[in-house]
């Protein structure tokens, strides 16, 4: 019996994705249709299928069923909505009490699909921007001084703090929102379109997030935290991880994503859908933070580990170099993710080719794996739990 299949994910065609990066990466023709990510795990959205040697599939369901996690590739080509995810046990709370109400799990208004927490962690695969928790209070406070529009919201934050200035914001009219950030807009627009904004500033992200989400004469709130909140630039190979609580946004890049599998989401702007903000700021963290950028941690002679502080998976990154075998015992099933070159895996009798456009395979963790490569190359480990390798 096998022991290494074969993975067919799930793509997701949202309109923010990119046409070129996906498509090219799993060798299929392009449709003109944007390709956002590629699901694999077995979260009810998209469950991936695994192949047998003679070609036939089946769902990885039927041979775990229990995955802890998600992984993903993204293709971020128009910036996602601001997002906050609650804890375990807030989740938990939050889910039964929206089951007591009778809200159904489709309907748009609904905040709690699962009970389960969904800490993030994402590696960068090009350079890659994004928006992650609040500032510090100095920078905060300068934000505030320097951006003329928002004089009225200094003295929000210097009662009351971060917090207070949130809720003041995401609670405002629509006219109150426009009169404060349609002015900033058309303030940058021309120099947005004569492309003298660097990506580096917020008036960057904000006149971007106008020409996107203001098309209808009104302002969206959410551009109000790309300046509230640390904008942070991610070379390849370094990461960043998003605990509960912790605002943040995807705004432009590709990158390797692995999450807890749920599918909680509280929105916080820039985007069309249910924006419920006093679940927003029930379970946002409004502290200033210092974004940190992870790098994989030595352990061995094998996989590097991006260390974090759940339990619900793992992400490693092994470096083969061409000619070159590693051997892993980890002791659980696990994802072999590879992105570039071709790569050889052996498992007792069982032997698997990952070529061009078949970057997944799922081994399921019964004896060792040998993993290998003509050329040099760099594979992901994605699996659950902490163990050695």
């Amino acid at each position: 019996m096998s022991s290494i299949y074969l993975v067919k994910g799930v793509v997701k065609h949202y309109d923010w994705g990119g046409h070129h990066f996906l498509p090219a990466l799993l060798n299929v023709e392009n449709t003109q249709q944007p390709f956002a990510e590629y699901w694999m795990g077995t979260h009810s959205q998209g469950v991936s299928q695994l192949e047998n040697e003679d070609g036939s599939s089946f769902s990885l369901k039927d041979k775990l069923n229990n995955l802890t996690f998600l992984l993903k590739v993204l293709d971020v080509k128009d910036m996602l909505s601001i997002q906050v995810h609650p804890t375990k046990a807030a989740a938990k709370i939050e889910f039964e009490r929206e089951n007591r109400e009778g809200i159904d799990l489709s309907a748009p208004t609904r905040n709690y699909k699962d009970d389960n927490h969904k800490p993030e962690l994402m590696v960068a695969l090009s350079s890659f921007w994004l928006l992650h928790g609040f500032k510090v209070e100095q920078q905060l406070k300068e934000t505030l001084e320097t951006v003329s529009e928002f004089a009225s919201l200094l003295p929000v934050w210097e009662k009351g703090g971060n917090e207070a200035l949130y809720k003041h914001v995401m609670n405002l009219s629509q006219q109150e929102t426009d009169q404060l950030l349609l002015p900033l807009l058309k303030r940058l627009s021309s120099q947005y379109q004569k492309g003298a904004l660097p990506k580096s500033s917020p008036d960057f992200w904000a006149a971007r997030a106008g020409e996107m989400y203001c098309k209808n004469g009104h302002a969206d709130r959410g551009i109000f935290s790309i300046y509230f909140f640390n904008l942070v630039h991610v070379n390849p190979g370094e990461a960043v991880f998003q605990d509960a609580g912790i605002p943040h946004a995807y705004l432009e890049g590709q990158n390797v994503e692995i999450m807890a599998n749920s599918d909680n989401v509280l929105r916080g702007g820039l985007t069309s859908k249910h924006v419920d903000v006093s679940e927003l700021m029930k379970h946002t963290r409004c502290e200033g933070i210092v974004p940190q950028l992870l790098l994989p941690q030595k352990k061995d002679e094998s996989v590097k580990w991006f260390e974090t502080p759940v339990s619900d998976f793992r992400l490693g990154v092994l470096h083969l170099e061409g000619g070159l075998k590693k051997e892993l015992k980890l002791g659980q099933p696990c994802f072999v993710l590879s992105l570039g070159g071709t790569v050889e895996l052996t498992s007792g009798k069982t032997q698997l080719t990952l070529k061009q456009g078949q970057i997944a395979a799922f081994w399921d963790g019964t004896m060792p794996l040998t993993v290998s490569s003509i050329s040099n190359t760099v594979v992901y480990i994605a699996t659950s739990g902490i163990h050695t390798s």
